[in-house]
């Protein structure tokens, strides 16, 4: 982040910046190799004054991965507004939410798969609790689209965790501008997971 990037100090605008410098430092080096002096330079400020904003280190990455589960979960949801049809559409549109928004959300994303072990207990159950709110959701899609279809699902709660992992597996590897578009990758995935399902589309 250059200097010219950084907002002024003071305010909303300078937890934006707290949160965006520690989410680059996170993401590039660790969590735990990144100290609260190394966010307060990127920043600009002195690192007594992050103490103006936050309680300490763990509040950043726990606001980043509950912000991330946040995001995700409203994402989704309005996804799932947006579509009037079948089961089967919906499973569709939630998929195709759930990929994009790992491949645009790379950084935030990998920090919450990646470094969990850093919570203390109550963050850490915190963060879990949302986790298992979105999983139960694409667990009652999956669950509706083989009410709807008949589809012999082995195992709803496997399946869930095959799409999570798919989500992962995007956020690690997608670039943009890179040979393959995201619509195309978007539409893979959802080829892939109705595969899975034995369930074949048109679309």
């Amino acid at each position: 982040m250059t200097r010219a990037a950084r907002v002024t100090r003071g305010g909303a605008r300078t937890n934006v910046a707290i949160r965006e410098a520690a989410a680059s430092l996170f993401y590039e080096h660790g969590y735990e190799a990144t100290s609260l002096r190394t966010v307060a330079s990127e920043v600009g400020i002195q690192v007594g004054s992050l103490y103006n904003h936050i309680s300490g280190k763990e509040e950043l990455l726990t606001d980043i991965m509950v912000s991330v589960m946040d995001e995700l979960l409203d994402a989704v949801n309005q996804a799932l507004v947006g579509v009037d049809g079948s089961a089967l559409d919906r499973f569709k549109a939630a998929v195709d939410c759930h990929i994009r928004y790992h491949a645009e959300h790379a950084r935030e994303t990998f920090i919450g798969n990646t470094e969990l072990r850093a919570l203390s207990d109550g963050d850490l159950e915190l963060v879990l609790a949302k986790r298992a709110e979105y999983e139960r959701l694409l667990q009652k899609l999956i669950k509706d689209v083989a009410k709807e279809t008949g589809a012999d699902i082995l195992d709803a709660k496997l399946q869930t965790y095959s799409i999570l992992a798919q989500g992962a597996h995007v956020s690690s590897w997608y670039k943009p501008g890179g040979p393959k578009s995201l619509d195309k990758v978007v539409n893979t995935y959802i080829k892939m997971a109705l595969r899975q399902l034995g369930v074949e589309s048109d679309s």
